[in-house]
């Protein structure tokens, strides 16, 4: 069994887990409007574009919910575990893992940062930590 389960990797989204192969997060870019979006998809949803690009983020964002599930318990991770909604600093939200702190001490409002997590079967995840001091400029 792998140590993490992967993500469904699609045409659309193979940009997106290239990057986060190469430690970088990008968001993909109407060609017409300029609209960002997460999770990527072909057409944009406000102007109905099929043009794009892709722009590198900051890795900087806030948790705006976060869950922490227990059942069914899963093999790819130790109890407890954070599942959190972050918006990065450019606009877009994804879901991912928070890791790097105890539960209790998760606030909605936090600002994180993207950490990178290699498997050992090649994967690699974008995960986010709390925002160490020092570091928000």
């Amino acid at each position: 069994m792998s140590s993490r389960l992967a993500p469904s990797m699609t045409a659309d989204t193979q940009f997106f887990w290239d990057g986060v192969k190469e430690h970088k997060l990008l968001i993909q870019r109407c060609g017409s409007c300029g609209l960002l979006r997460h999770p990527p998809r072909p057409m944009c949803p406000r102007c109905n574009a099929l043009e794009w690009d892709t722009v590198e983020s900051s890795g900087r964002g806030t948790v705006r919910s976060f869950v922490m599930p227990h059942h069914p318990p899963l093999p790819w991770f130790e109890d407890p575990y954070i599942v959190a909604l972050i918006e990065l600093d450019e606009g877009t939200r994804l879901v991912t893992n928070l890791v790097g702190i105890a539960p209790e001490s998760a606030t909605i409002g936090m600002p994180v940062e993207v950490h990178y997590e290699e498997f050992d079967d090649g994967l690699v995840l974008p995960l986010f930590a709390p925002l160490r001091a020092g570091d928000a400029s």
